[in-house]
């Protein structure tokens, strides 16, 4: 049987083109089917949205020939502080204190702006043979067979492959189709998030204060900017965010203190509920669960794109190494072997997060001791802090070889 691809990818945000020019760079051909057309995706508007990419997912950017293309609009995060309080007051005296001197790799991690990183993903996909891109077009509908998916479009049109790959975000249509269900809950939290401008520079260093009703977290972007991720009560954080500029400065300066100087809001003001969701499988008859379409987890540690770049890393290994052995990347066994990589580190992390969102959402004074004491300890520890930048910097666990900066 002839068919149009090798690999559909549903999903143009930033998964679905990783893996796509993963593959391509591996000899499959592959089509991205994208909801949004192309101007939209390519609008270099500073719109206050930034990611934190570990080191790891930075290798694999450069291993697909992103990194090249946004290099210059990165900011390396040098340290991480992570504290403990309640807004007005300052913080604990206890705190854990990261510094990427401490590791030989480089910086822990970047931040980089979403207009950027949506940008250098289609100029690098225009570079590469092998990828097609259907922009401002929907699936409606997919079928498999024993050989192969075929996809149908909300114009009528159909494309086939061998495998088909859902990167569209939690809510997939392309997991729904597929009748794979999700479990979760929702935290009642809403992240506030919005950019800064600040009278003193910030030294390329991240900040998460942990208060009650949620987490702060502070993000150095290049030039004296950083990005906030705030997160509320959703009660809370929907008055707040109807709040003027002067209004909403008034209610962020408490909780964000004077250590920058003189702050101002900077681009437009974003909110997002807050949840857990994973899905009960990563993979079904032909088809494989990549980013936010597998898991969606709690942005406490600024995980939810880096998990999503390792299922990429992952899948891609996966399918290119069944392919040189001559198997069929769409087969059971094949998927099983992805699945069986990523599900349950996943599922880890996705606990993980929820568990410390609970633990320091609580303001119990026995808990509250408790977790000071415990980053006392992390802070004078070197082995253990140590461990503890590895880890936010994405370079433990069975990495796959892109995110060890290494060819497939």
């Amino acid at each position: 049987m002839e068919f149009d691809t090798d690999i559909v990818i549903v999903g143009g945000g930033l998964n679905g083109p990783a893996l796509a020019l993963a593959l391509a760079q591996t000899g499959h051909r592959v089509c991205v089917i994208d909801t949004l057309p192309e101007s939209e995706r390519s609008e270099a508007r500073f719109d206050a949205r930034a990611y934190a990419l570990a080191l790891a997912s930075k290798q694999l950017l450069h291993a697909i020939g992103v990194w090249p293309l946004l290099a210059s609009e990165a900011q390396p995060m040098l340290e991480i502080k992570v504290t403990d309080g309640h807004a007005g007051q300052g913080p604990s005296p206890f705190y854990m204190h990261f510094d990427h001197a401490e590791i030989e790799e480089g910086p822990m991690g970047f931040m980089v702006e979403d207009r950027f990183l949506r940008r250098a993903f289609l100029d690098a996909m225009d570079k590469v043979s092998g990828v097609t891109r259907i922009n401002g077009k929907t699936v409606i509908a997919q079928e498999v067979n024993a050989d192969g998916v075929s996809v149908t479009l909300d114009d009528g049109r159909f494309v086939t492959g061998r495998l088909l790959v859902g990167s569209d975000g939690r809510k997939s249509g392309t997991a729904a189709r597929a009748g794979i269900r999700r479990q979760g809950w929702d935290y009642n939290q809403t992240a506030l998030v919005c950019a800064i401008g600040h009278e003193l520079p910030h030294g390329g260093v991240a900040h998460q204060f942990f208060m009650p009703p949620g987490p702060l977290a502070i993000l150095p972007l290049t030039g004296n900017r950083c990005s906030i991720v705030w997160s509320e009560q959703s009660e809370t954080a929907e008055a707040i965010n109807a709040l003027d500029e002067d209004a909403y400065l008034q209610v962020l300066r408490p909780r964000f203190g004077d250590f920058l100087g003189k702050i101002e809001l900077i681009g437009p003001r974003f909110t997002y509920p807050l949840n857990l969701t994973l899905a009960d499988s990563f993979v079904a008859d032909r088809l494989a669960l990549v980013g936010d379409a597998a898991h969606g987890m709690h942005p406490i540690a600024g995980q939810g794109l880096n998990a999503g770049l390792r299922d990429v890393a992952a899948l891609a290994e996966t399918l290119t190494l069944a392919a040189r052995r001559g198997e069929d990347i769409g087969s059971g066994l094949v998927l099983a072997r992805y699945q069986q990589w990523r599900r349950f580190d996943t599922a880890t992390l996705a606990i993980a997060t929820d568990m410390v969102n609970k633990l320091f959402s609580s303001d119990n004074p026995l808990l509250r001791l408790g977790r000071d004491l415990g980053m006392g300890a992390v802070g004078a520890l070197p082995g253990l802090r140590r461990g503890f930048i590895r880890e936010a910097a994405g370079l433990t666990g069975d990495l796959p070889r892109l995110m060890r900066g290494q060819a497939i």
